[in-house]
């Protein structure tokens, strides 16, 4: 479906100043627009355009305008209010986007074997929690090297905290962080800086308060349910007005915010057998939506399925997604680090599984994973490594902890510099979780602030019962459990941290300047024979003569350099420089790995 044949809904103003009103209710017979002003209401009826549609225009509305619209006498927001700046269960406003001076005309986007994301929580970035705040660290994160923001969640949910999955306005961006007005500021200044801007979109349900869509039409499959709740309809009865509604929001955020990507939340909940997916019907419509921007829209999965079918091209059988994450990546390295082998780290934990993801990108390819009791997934061997994203954090395995433990609070420096050279010279997309460049140790626990008082005692009900074997868990509704979540920048330039954040920065300068980086193969990738030490990773980047070779000591012991090493290359990089704050004393190039070091040999390129 092409994006000009998708009926826009909402409050959308059009070229001659006029907002015209359309929202899809098949489920009742007739709708009202209830104008607000102050203490004075309007009723407007609505005409009935077919399909469940109905429509209103206005040229004498202004910008600011509140309304609701009356169901059979019951007044409810719209489903596609651009903006709640009272909350989810007040009225709507109306939003003149042409209004805002976008200043990115020269952007052109950032090419999709370019990309570096770092995933941030706009509430606990900074101290303030908003958009406009976020704005003084960009200078920062390109510094780093970090070419795009991933920005968790924004869509309105209830209160002023929450991860963001809990979103029930998925066109409103939240109030508490800045409205529509901050977040056009934030993206623009993003382009300013040569930042891209991906959004993290929720499009397998809606959240738990505030969520009226379903006494407008059948938006809740009858078939499917998520861990979350109802799944969204794409396959049923009715459906075609809930896949438009989608479809919708995708050429939104392309068109009206100027958005360089999504990244889809958890598409493994998706369900949909129509014979077109629908998420490579977000893929078509994003791409035709941004095309007059003239910068690429990249459209990432978070998947659990290891489904190449993902990111394979529509010719293929595949939904033709940009790249999608592989999980494997972070489950087979921090499963091994940390020694944990309980819940979905069952089926990792060898060494031997971190030459298999350099090499073939999925751990479980086909193979049985105990964790679910089945054969899973399937082989990328022949899929390039540009289509996978991989990160040692993120939100989720953080957050799904019981206590929010970070990786900085779970092992010690060495390891995370090791943990980092190896995502970072990997032939995948980097992805960085805000805070693990320097190594931050507040935690990022699990925080809400809902409203309703039975769901916030089965919310943590839910989080006791989950963590009962692992002692006492955060109150998720406490506001403590948002403020200590918040980013620590401050720490001296001379501490361990500003040697942590040094080597990712050189490492993702490498990427740039190194041919061997380039290319998103691994050409050989081994243990080495075990020494009584513990085991030694070795492997390849690039062809001779401009090949990397790399040698991680997976151990706390000094492991000689192995024989196989290459003689006359140089050695360009070690972990343990002291830069880094490490313990290689600078120009000792001794033929010996120290404990849990990553050394990397070549030629420095011209």
């Amino acid at each position: 479906m092409g994006a000009a044949e998708i009926r826009r809904c909402g409050a959308v103003t059009q070229p001659d100043g006029s907002v015209t009103w359309r929202v899809w209710a098949p489920k009742v017979k007739r709708v009202e627009l209830v104008l607000i002003d102050g203490d004075r209401r309007r009723n407007v009826p609505m005409r009935a355009e077919g399909d469940g549609y109905f429509t209103h225009s206005d040229g004498s509305v202004r910008e600011g305008q509140r309304y609701v619209y009356r169901l059979d006498g019951a007044e409810r927001p719209d489903p596609c209010s651009r903006w709640q700046p009272d909350g989810v269960h007040r009225p709507s406003s109306v939003v003149f986007h042409a209004k805002f001076a976008w200043t990115d005309r020269g952007w052109r986007g950032v090419p999709r074997e370019d990309l570096v994301f770092y995933e941030l929580h706009v509430g606990t970035f900074t101290t303030e929690g908003t958009f406009d705040a976020i704005i003084p660290r960009l200078p920062e994160l390109r510094d780093l090297g970090v070419t795009a923001i991933e920005i968790m969640p924004v869509a309105q949910f209830p209160g002023d905290r929450n991860w963001g999955y809990d979103g029930v306005h998925l066109f409103a961006p939240q109030d508490t962080y800045g409205g529509p007005e901050g977040l056009r500021r934030l993206v623009n200044a993003c382009h300013a800086h040569g930042l891209a801007a991906v959004l993290d979109v929720v499009y397998n349900h809606l959240g738990p308060e505030g969520n009226y869509a379903g006494e407008f039409g059948p938006y809740y499959s009858d078939r499917y349910r998520t861990a979350w709740g109802a799944a969204l309809n794409y396959d049923g009865p009715g459906s075609d007005g809930v896949r438009d509604f989608i479809l919708d929001n995708v050429r939104h955020w392309a068109e009206e915010y100027h958005l360089d990507g999504l990244r889809l939340d958890a598409t493994q909940s998706i369900f949909d057998i129509s014979p077109v997916h629908i998420t490579s019907e977000i893929k078509g419509v994003a791409d035709r939506a941004a095309g007059p921007l003239g910068w690429p829209f990249h459209v990432i999965a978070e998947s659990l399925l290891n489904d190449v079918r993902i990111v394979l091209p529509p010719e293929q059988g595949g939904y033709g997604l940009d790249a999608e994450w592989n999980e494997d990546f972070h489950h087979a390295l921090v499963a091994f680090l940390t020694g944990e082998r309980h819940g979905k780290y069952v089926d990792y934990g060898s060494a031997a599984d971190l030459p298999r993801v350099l090499e073939k990108t999925f751990i479980l390819d086909g193979r049985y994973s105990r964790h679910r009791g089945r054969r899973w997934g399937a082989s990328a061997r022949d899929v390039s490594g540009d289509r996978f994203v991989v990160g040692i954090q993120n939100h989720d395995h953080v957050g799904n902890r019981a206590r929010g433990e970070r990786l900085a609070a779970l092992v010690g420096p060495p390891v995370q510099r090791l943990a980092a050279s190896l995502m970072l010279l990997s032939p995948h997309l980097p992805f960085l979780f805000m805070g693990e460049e320097y190594g931050e140790t507040n935690p990022f626990l699990f925080f809400c602030s809902f409203g309703d008082r039975g769901l916030v005692e089965a919310v943590r009900r839910g989080r006791k019962n989950d963590y009962a074997l692992q002692g006492e868990v955060p109150d998720p509704q406490a506001t403590l459990s948002f403020t200590a979540s918040r980013l620590n920048w401050s720490w001296p330039d001379g501490s361990p941290r500003a040697g942590l954040r040094r080597l990712y920065r050189d490492l993702l300068a490498a990427r740039r300047r190194w041919p061997a980086l380039k290319d998103f193969v691994t050409r050989r990738a081994r243990l080495l024979p075990d020494p009584t030490d513990g085991p030694v990773l070795e492997f390849v980047r690039g062809a001779e003569p401009a090949a990397l070779h790399a040698y991680l000591n997976l151990s706390a012991n000094p492991q000689p350099l192995p024989a196989e090493a290459p003689r006359g290359a140089r050695l360009l990089f070690s972990s343990e420089w002291p830069a880094y704050s490490g313990e290689r004393p600078e120009g000792d190039e001794r033929r010996e790995v120290f404990p849990f070091e990553c050394l990397v040999f070549g030629r420095e390129p011209a």
